[in-house]
């Protein structure tokens, strides 16, 4: 538990702690808007490329190593990366700490149907809670940390890398656990594991599950797309659209903190609740009602109801935590919650790409705000329309079967 708490806590530091120092790494590095936008675009790239390979080395290595490597990965790109010295280098090493991010993202469902199979929605929410506590702890106090540490972006960037070390500290006694029972068992009990282990090894192997025939995991994926599309636009330039609006930085950086520190109680709630429910559509629904109501005040007054509109954006991203746990909902063992995570979210994040990207472009040839926030007010609908779809009762066992 304390090995996913931590782990969890690092998964977006790498992202919101560059949102809030967006501006100086620009200019420290010379990028344009569009580049910038593209810098933006990296994290769901590399959560569709890297994120597809967490089954299969999970598989051959077990969950724990992998995310073992991954926080070691996290450590490495965020120590290197500020000081790389060029915009390529910079991409390179942030590259590196989003593979970590992107395996662990990925295996953190199937790590929590494996340890905690009778609590999914307890789990998923304590780890989307810490999720959210690292996210907004980084949006909070880079600025600060940067003042601190004499002002310069390197160091207010770099310092995220020894949260990240601590992380791999719980995963270590784990690495060599790759069967199906936890370590803690007895070793009777873990040597009749591995001998049920090897006789499904000699016997002939299931087909694997078909999981693009389920309809359920594509909404599921597309769900994950479009709020992932949103996530890293406000992760990326919500900062920027309050600066632009005569905010000051530190001010800024704290509306980011107020955005994504609303996960923390609702990324807790919100698992718990949905498992209770047979139709999830409803939390989807009044989620993107309140983006809806967030992108319109950004519009129409970003400065003057800019804590209110911090708020409602918050609330509205806790789509995450809601999609983690409709993914070990729609499915019923443990292999298959691993295909249907790596498939919605590899899927899902390929779906995000474009729209950072998108975004630092409409800004820059626009020279405001209003065209990118109506292109995030449209992809609101579909999310809502899609997230309905996936909330429904049924398992992709039974529909890729079928």
């Amino acid at each position: 538990m304390v090995g996913i708490v931590l782990a969890a806590v690092n998964l977006r530091p790498a992202i919101t702690s560059l949102g809030a120092l967006l501006e100086e790494v620009r200019d420290g590095l010379g990028m344009s808007g569009s580049v910038a936008g593209l810098l933006t675009s990296v994290p769901p790239l590399c959560f569709a490329v890297f994120g597809v390979m967490a089954p299969r080395l999970a598989r051959r290595f077990g969950p724990a190593a992998v995310v073992c490597a991954g926080m070691v990965a996290i450590t490495a790109g965020l120590l290197i990366r500020p000081y790389a010295g060029n915009t390529v280098g910079f991409l390179v090493a942030s590259a590196l700490a989003l593979m970590g991010i992107a395996v662990s993202n990925v295996l953190m469902p199937v790590i929590v149907k494996r340890w905690f199979p009778d609590r999914v929605g307890s789990m998923t929410g304590l780890y989307s809670m810490a999720l959210a506590l690292g996210t907004s702890t980084a949006a909070a106090v880079t600025v600060p940390l940067t003042g601190a540490l004499g002002g310069g972006w390197q160091p207010g960037l770099a310092v995220w890398a020894a949260l990240a070390a601590v992380a791999v500290l719980p995963w270590l006694p784990l690495v060599r656990d790759r069967g199906s029972a936890p370590a803690d068992r007895a070793p009777a009990e873990q040597q009749s594991v591995r001998r049920e282990t090897a006789r499904a090894e000699q016997a002939p192997q299931a087909p694997a599950l078909r999981i693009t025939r389920s309809r359920t995991a594509w909404a599921l994926a597309v769900f994950f797309g479009l709020q992932a599309t949103a996530a890293y636009i406000t992760m990326g330039w919500m900062a920027q659209i309050f600066r632009d609006a005569g905010v000051s930085a530190g001010t800024a950086g704290l509306l980011l903190a107020v955005t994504m520190v609303m996960g923390v109680p609702l990324a807790f709630v919100i698992p718990r609740l949905a498992t209770r429910l047979p139709h999830q559509g409803s939390i989807v629904v009044v989620l993107g009602v309140c983006g809806l109501a967030g992108y319109a005040g950004l519009y129409l007054a970003p400065a003057a109801g800019a804590w209110a509109w911090a708020l409602l954006l918050g609330v509205s991203n806790c789509a995450f935590p809601l999609a983690l746990t409709m993914v070990g909902m729609r499915a019923r063992t443990g292999a298959g919650v691993a295909q249907l995570s790596a498939f919605a979210q590899s899927t899902g994040y390929l779906i995000s790409i474009p729209g950072p990207l998108l975004v630092g472009v409409l800004y820059q040839s626009s020279g405001g705000w209003g065209v990118p926030i109506a292109l995030m007010t449209g992809l609101m609908i579909p999310q809502m329309v899609v997230g309905w779809l996936a909330g429904r009762d049924r398992t992709v066992e039974d529909e890729a079967t079928r």
